[in-house]
């Protein structure tokens, strides 16, 4: 534990969602906690992607690419999916800069791992499994990981502290030693995926998550947040870019529309007009 910080606040998938960020940052403020981290997918999405680029630049804090980072950096605009389509379109060039002097993974410190999936990939989850069950007695098709899970994800990184981010859902577990948390998003608490089962990740709730990781004599712990925001603003931004998916997320912590009924309905809309 030599030279950790006293406190860490740990934001990932923050998604664009300026509001939800500038809510977090007000906390943060007032509880004293000047060293953050920053877990990557913070752009891609429907709300404000280059305003987000621009707090998060003039903060400066660490931070990791998560996959929407890469996809946005390595794929041709015309094969980017809408929510990344819709932030490449706004960023400039200071923007992609940043971007691209992100690391995958990186030691925040001696003793805190920080990855966006797991530390071999972007796109795996962490603390939670996706499992064809969907719709079973209810199942959201995603549950969370077994002790076996969490060590063959962990690999052979061995550190006191490992943060993830990617699912969007806090969690905390320890295995092998560590203690691996996962913050939630800041920006988006629902959405909906076919990949690699049909699955809902849903908080239940609009609140911006975030994370505190604290170290004194006895260890380290971790305190999962949840802090109110206008989240109806960002809904409304939402709407209006053509996002009802996401503005129903916001909202609610739940999964409304799916993103496929959303952006299906606005492909047709679009031949009708044509």
């Amino acid at each position: 534990m030599n030279g950790i910080a006293t406190r860490w606040a740990v934001l990932s998938d923050i998604h664009g969602n300026l509001p939800a960020l500038e809510a977090v940052l007000a906390v943060m403020r007032a509880e004293g906690i000047e060293q953050v981290v920053q877990l990557g997918d913070a752009l891609s999405g429907p709300l404000w992607p280059a305003e987000t680029a621009d707090r998060l630049i003039a903060l400066g804090w660490p931070a990791i690419a998560g996959n929407h980072e890469r996809q946005m950096l390595t794929q041709p605009r015309e094969r980017m999916g809408a929510s990344d389509a819709h932030a490449a379109a706004r960023l400039n060039d200071t923007h992609w800069a940043w971007l691209r002097d992100q690391p995958p993974t990186r030691w925040l410190n001696a003793d805190i791992f920080c990855c966006h999936g797991t530390p071999t990939d972007d796109l795996s989850y962490f603390l939670d499994t996706v499992i064809p069950e969907y719709g079973r007695h209810g199942s959201p098709g995603v549950r969370r990981a077994t002790a076996d899970e969490l060590a063959e994800r962990l690999g052979a990184v061995r550190a006191p502290v490992v943060l993830c981010g990617h699912t969007h859902l806090p969690g905390l577990a320890s295995v092998a030693g560590c203690v691996l948390a996962n913050p939630g998003s800041v920006g988006l608490p629902a959405f909906d995926d076919e990949r690699p089962y049909r699955h809902h990740a849903e908080t239940g709730s609009p609140l911006a998550r975030w994370a505190v990781v604290e170290c004194d004599a006895q260890g380290f712990g971790v305190a999962l947040r949840a802090t109110p925001y206008d989240h109806d603003a960002a809904a409304r931004q939402a709407e209006a870019n053509g996002r009802g998916d996401w503005a129903d997320a916001l909202r609610t912590g739940r999964v409304g529309r799916t993103e496929h009924e959303v952006l299906a309905s606005a492909g047709k809309a679009e031949g009708d007009a044509a």
